[in-house]
């Protein structure tokens, strides 16, 4: 038979059994949890951005005012359309190769001919029609007897210079890489655009390198004429 100090004792043991084990049972819980909250979470892959050939913005475009205008970096080969100050599109270009270089400088569009066929190249065809060089030049080469002239169609051409360098539809092979004997080629899409919103007389910039910071800017407005006392 257990004593009465014996008895009264047990009781109390128990009671620090039971809280020894709760603390235990906490304390690991609260490590795991712990160590659970202190691993990084994994980091979300960046999807990469989806390659753009051209953009409009049809809302600016609806709302900018001002002329139009268009401006083009060689290096880069790209063109910005403008209205007034405001940026409305943008568009990769294929202007002149080394051996057929893009003048640039200040030019303005002087003529607008929806299916403007080239006098100068084209593709030269055999006696059955099959394309012998697809690259001809009709004014430095000789056209062999028995062969035909295929001229290249230029559609929407914009014209820039009196020998015949303007933007017009054409393949973009490899954006930001030149392509083409003088032109600016753009894609149907762009072009179409640009052909609706210039006029005979629009101002197109052409660059040779684009602004350091790679921010286009549109070409200078006309100076404002001094006043009499030398006011603007």
């Amino acid at each position: 038979m257990k004593s009465p100090q014996l008895a009264a004792k047990a009781p109390f043991a128990q009671l620090l059994t039971v809280r020894f084990l709760t603390l235990a049972v906490a304390s690991a819980l609260g490590l795991t949890l712990a160590s659970c909250a202190s691993k990084p979470k994994p980091p979300v892959p960046q999807q990469p951005q989806a390659f753009r050939m051209y953009e409009w913005n049809a809302e600016e475009a609806a709302k900018a005012t001002g002329p139009a205008s268009v401006v083009i970096y060689l290096d880069k080969q790209k063109a910005h359309f403008f209205k007034g100050r405001q940026q409305v599109g943008w568009t990769y270009v294929a202007s002149g190769t080394a051996s057929h270089p893009t003048p640039s400088g200040n030019f303005k569009v002087m003529e607008k001919t929806p299916d403007k066929i080239s006098n100068l190249y084209g593709k030269l065809l055999d006696f059955d029609g099959n394309v012998v060089d697809g690259d001809f030049n009709i004014t430095k080469e000789t056209l062999p007897e028995g062969y035909r002239f295929s001229p290249a169609r230029m559609p929407l051409y914009m014209r820039l210079t009196s020998d015949g360098v303007g933007m017009h539809v054409g393949p973009i092979p490899k954006p930001g890489r030149a392509a083409s004997h003088g032109c600016i080629r753009l894609p149907r899409p762009m072009a179409e655009k640009f052909f609706a919103n210039v006029s005979v007389g629009t101002p197109v910039t052409i660059h040779a390198t684009s602004p350091a910071d790679g921010v286009a800017v549109p070409p200078a407005g006309p100076a404002k004429k001094k006043g009499l006392f030398g006011g603007s």
